[in-house]
């Protein structure tokens, strides 16, 4: 197989497909012009850059598939395991291995189906393009364990570390909520686990009776960023809140960040849901918003498109269809900024790509992949 070297700026930009014709909107970087890429998605999730200018794009039905540079897609790409999809689950997030140009390792997770419903689970694959995309060597590394999903709060964003170990959220499944401070199932948690499923040694709840060892955090609702911190190394996180207390937060081994014990939202039919918004022993989120904005997909900015905004950390909103910059000093969120504000679509997916732009992705059944530059 012959992999191409990532692509570079001019890669990228003159293979933009003009399919729609490019919006522009206000920021104060100056105009901002919101390009479409690709188009023909069904409920699209997450993307990853591939070599020569093309993307790897999961479809939330249960497809993943290849664009091209010039925006075409591939046939659904085979080999993928069986799929639960239904209301918000399915096929989710996808990462490319560290190592991906020597192994074409790809970790990806979906819900499996389980009972009456679908277990989260993490997959590791080999990605093999020759003679039509399929994916090879798949083996489930990591699957969940505890009340099954019936359609309802997934989490699923995966995040490796610089050592290879890989992180994956799981949200609560929204009925088993109190679940989230069970250590003895996976529910509302963060786990992590080598690329082959073992478990590393140096996980908090390793050789604790009545606690998962795959454990790392927990107390979650529903997390749908996971990044690393591209200078620090620190691993954040931001997860829905019900009726507001949207979280983003700063995960650190071990703690719990007390859902649904304490919280900032209320439930869909106005009752209470938490004892209070602090309590010992649980973790307060760096920011948190009410009224929700529902976060989805996040991204540190280091490029060089918008020189402004380095080291800013973007996140896209499903709830508001809209782009949220935010400033970051340390481990402190500062001023934020609500860009592309009348956009049409719901945002799900938000990267920044190898040529510096923002790559974003459309959650709807005419999902499509956009590109954000600066206007003129």
């Amino acid at each position: 197989m012959k992999w191409l070297a990532i692509a570079g700026a001019m890669s990228l930009a003159s293979s933009v497909s003009a399919l729609a014709a490019p919006q522009n909107f206000p920021s104060s970087a100056g105009p901002l012009t919101v390009e479409t890429f690709a188009t023909g998605f069904v409920r699209p999730w997450a993307l990853a850059f591939l070599s020569g200018g093309r993307l790897l794009v999961t479809e939330r039905p249960g497809r993943m598939r290849i664009v091209a540079k010039d925006g075409r897609l591939s046939p659904p790409i085979a080999g993928l395991p069986k799929i639960y999809a239904y209301d918000q689950v399915g096929l989710a997030d996808v990462v490319l291995d560290r190592a991906f140009d020597t192994n074409h390792t790809i970790y990806f997770c979906f819900t499996e189906p389980a009972g009456r419903g679908g277990e989260v689970a993490m997959a590791r694959a080999r990605l093999d393009d020759e003679g039509g995309p399929r994916l090879e060597d798949v083996k489930i590394i990591f699957q969940q364990q505890g009340p099954v999903s019936t359609g309802l709060n997934l989490g699923c964003r995966i995040a490796q570390a610089q050592d290879g170990s890989l992180f994956l959220t799981l949200g609560d499944h929204y009925f088993p909520r109190k679940e989230a401070q069970n250590l003895a199932n996976h529910i509302g948690k963060i786990v992590r686990v080598w690329p082959d499923g073992a478990v590393p040694p140096d996980n908090p709840f390793v050789g604790r009776d009545g606690a998962k060892p795959e454990i790392w955090s927990y107390g979650h609702r529903n997390p749908q960023g996971l990044i690393f911190h591209p200078q620090t190394g620190k691993l954040w996180e931001h997860e829905h809140g019900p009726q507001g207390g949207d979280e983003v937060n700063l995960i650190e081994k071990g703690l719990n960040y007390g859902w649904p014990v304490i919280g900032y939202g209320i439930d869909y039919n106005g009752t209470k849901i938490h004892e209070s918004t602090h309590k010992d022993g649980m973790e307060q989120p760096l920011r948190h918003w009410t009224p929700s904005i529902a976060p989805s997909g996040m991204a540190f900015y280091e490029g060089d498109l918008f020189p402004a905004w380095r080291g800013n950390l973007f996140i896209g909103s499903l709830e508001r269809k809209m782009l949220l910059r935010i400033e970051v000093s340390g481990e402190t969120l500062g001023s934020e900024e609500r860009l592309l504000r009348g956009f049409p679509d719901r945002i799900r997916d938000v990267r920044q790509g190898p040529d510096g732009a923002l790559w974003l992705v459309t959650d709807s059944s005419a999902g499509r992949v956009l590109r954000v530059v600066p206007g003129k």
